[in-house]
């Protein structure tokens, strides 16, 4: 009986020191799995802390500045709405206001029906090479940067030099300055805004596409859905998220006009007038008339539009919505 028990005893102290051994290597070493997952959570940790410093230098901290000239006056006083009334009451307000508002019908309609209608058509053309040299020439001219692109816009839409003059001939244009009427900008500043920045949301929405299971269109080809069937009722349905957030970001950038009337304003020598949207209004506030509080009120009613139709289509459209 003594013999067992010292047997006993023995092998629980053996078995002790195995747990003891074992707890003190995992505290050590967490092993190669954990020490993955430790790694990338700091590099994660990284990436984002680069984000926001420059999103505060450049984003946070100028939207604030821009309210407190807002809602102050020369002196640094509190002003009240009072530069946001001298913005409303002046002449130009509402005439740059329908300028954009007619800019923005425009771009977002284009946007929408020719962005996706060319993604689903890479889309079918996937299986060549036709896709790539396609997706690579939608997307060079968003290369090239705002002014560059309107720059070689005005070379595009002088009939004199322009490469496509006999078609500018042909629709009855003879001059630069009958092609840049005022009751033509609207669909030009869309043609440069198209040309420059739907390359990128065309490769967005393709990729969307690729992501949509192969199950699920094969289902609707079994169902006997054809192609504009599966595109109409399959396929666009699940776009829809990306497709409102093309329209939010697009909406942003479009109430933001402001590169392209400017340089057309100086190339034309006035035809298109310096004051044609409402940045362009706010800069003559602030560098012509030398008022920086109405200038900055612009800017912070821009920023309280964009923010309420972004929320508008985020809550309308089930933005953060589950699948």
């Amino acid at each position: 009986m003594e013999d067992r028990d010292r047997e006993l005893r023995a092998y629980q102290r053996v078995q002790g020191e195995r747990v003891t051994a074992s707890s003190t290597r995992v505290g050590r070493d967490p092993g190669p799995s954990a020490r993955t997952a430790l790694g990338s959570g700091r590099a994660g940790y990284g990436f984002v802390a680069a984000y926001v410093v420059f999103l505060v230098a450049f984003g946070v901290v100028p939207t604030a500045y821009a309210v407190y000239f807002a809602f102050t006056d020369a002196g640094g006083s509190f002003a009240g709405v009072s530069n946001l009334v001298t913005a409303a009451q002046d002449f130009r307000f509402a005439q740059a206001i329908g300028h954009v508002a007619l800019y923005l019908v425009f771009w977002l309609a284009s946007l929408v029906v020719f962005v996706v209608g060319l993604a689903l058509l890479l889309h079918r053309l996937a299986a060549g090479g036709v896709s790539k040299a396609l997706r690579f020439l939608y997307y060079i001219p968003g290369a090239l940067a705002g002014a560059a692109s309107v720059m070689v816009w005005l070379f595009v839409l002088d009939p004199a030099v322009s490469p496509v003059g006999s078609l500018l001939r042909g629709l009855g244009f003879h001059t630069f300055a009958e092609v840049i009427a005022p009751g033509h900008l609207p669909v030009l500043f869309t043609m440069v805004a198209f040309w420059t920045g739907a390359g990128g949301w065309i490769v967005v929405m393709y990729g969307a596409l690729n992501n949509i299971s192969p199950d699920i269109l094969e289902a609707a080809r079994i169902d006997g859905a054809g192609a504009w069937q599966t595109a109409w009722r399959v396929q666009i349905p699940l776009l829809r998220k990306w497709i409102v957030y093309m329209v939010i970001l697009a909406f942003a950038g479009g109430t933001q006009l402001f590169v392209e009337p400017q340089l057309l304003s100086q190339a034309s020598v006035g035809v298109a007038g310096r004051d044609y949207s409402l940045n362009q209004l706010a800069y003559d506030f602030a560098f012509q008339n030398n008022d920086i509080n109405s200038a900055a009120a612009i800017s912070v009613e821009l920023l309280l539009v964009g923010l309420v139709v972004a929320g508008v289509f985020v809550v309308r459209s089930g933005f953060f919505d589950a699948d």
